[in-house]
């Protein structure tokens, strides 16, 4: 594996293998990986790609004012190694005048799929994911990229991004890894106490019980709703920032249920933040409209 700094560097090295006829992947990261990450990897390699680049990036334009963007966590050395470990080819590592140099204004904003949820609660998040993994596409140039599942709204910016502004890229998406006890894989859990943690996974016990609920016939949004916040709020010190039944398409409510839906969450365990999401596939969806 080659660590690259510069933006000549890493499309040099990518140029170089495109040339020699390899299949480019791409996933970037934030760092502080992961087994979520690393799945990612597998999953690129399983849709064709040999030849894998990964970046690692906090990037200051998705952070709001008052977020954890110096607090997020890094651990390089354990990054590399892990990389190293995954036969990861070329890691990029840009600092921040790379990908922002001075006087740099230019944002992509992506309207309508990213304005509800966490777009609502977090002003100006996903003008920083738009306007971040297109520099990092235009810059890597990758066949394939590959994104995490329990960022879903963020698949589906990107997933509109790409289609929109024309981006030749195939965006593949993993599935979500978790704990055993259904705690999907986060660096931000590294931020829970003990104690926290065992918290955790009311957020998906929550999500699950709604899932269930349209798996057996219950379409009326109100009412999963009220179920999921009736299940997080058995467990004291969950802070419900929201639990909603959304078209992963708009990731607002769905207007039947004749299509893929998704129970997407948002809690808080003290300062800790955490998402997740479970998609109901159509196929396992009893045919009713909505209520």
């Amino acid at each position: 594996m080659i660590a690259v700094h510069s933006i000549d560097e890493t499309r040099a090295a990518v140029c170089t293998a495109r040339v020699a006829g390899r299949v480019i992947g791409f996933v970037p990261t934030m760092g502080f990986l992961h087994e979520g990450h690393l799945s990612l990897i597998r999953v690129a390699r399983e849709n064709g790609a040999d030849f894998i680049v990964v970046s690692i990036f906090v990037n200051p334009l998705q952070f709001g004012p008052s977020e954890d963007f110096e607090k997020y966590p890094r651990d390089a050395k354990r990054d590399r190694e892990a990389l190293e470990a995954a036969s990861v080819d070329v890691l990029f590592l840009p600092p921040v005048e790379v990908m922002y140099p001075p006087g740099a204004t230019t944002r992509v904003i992506v309207s309508e799929v990213a304005d509800p949820l966490e777009g609502d609660r977090r002003p100006g998040h996903f003008a920083g994911v738009a306007t971040v993994v297109a520099k990092l596409f235009n810059i890597v140039q990758p066949d394939l990229a590959v994104f995490g599942r329990k960022d879903a709204q963020q698949c589906s910016v990107i997933e509109r991004m790409v289609r929109d502004l024309d981006v030749p890229v195939r965006l593949v998406f993993g599935e979500t890894v978790r704990e055993h006890d259904g705690l999907a894989l986060s660096s931000r859990n590294s931020y829970l106490s003990k104690e926290q943690r065992a918290l955790a996974p009311a957020l998906h016990r929550a999500l699950s019980a709604g899932a269930d609920a349209i798996s057996h016939g219950i379409h009326d949004v109100e009412a999963i709703e009220k179920l999921m916040r009736k299940m997080a709020a058995e467990t004291p010190g969950i802070e419900v920032d929201y639990l909603a039944v959304v078209d992963p398409l708009t990731f607002r409510r769905p207007a039947d249920f004749h299509h893929d839906v998704l129970v997407v969450g948002a809690v808080r365990i003290g300062k800790t933040r955490l998402i997740d999401n479970i998609c109901i596939r159509k196929s396992a969806i009893p045919h009713a409209h909505i209520e």
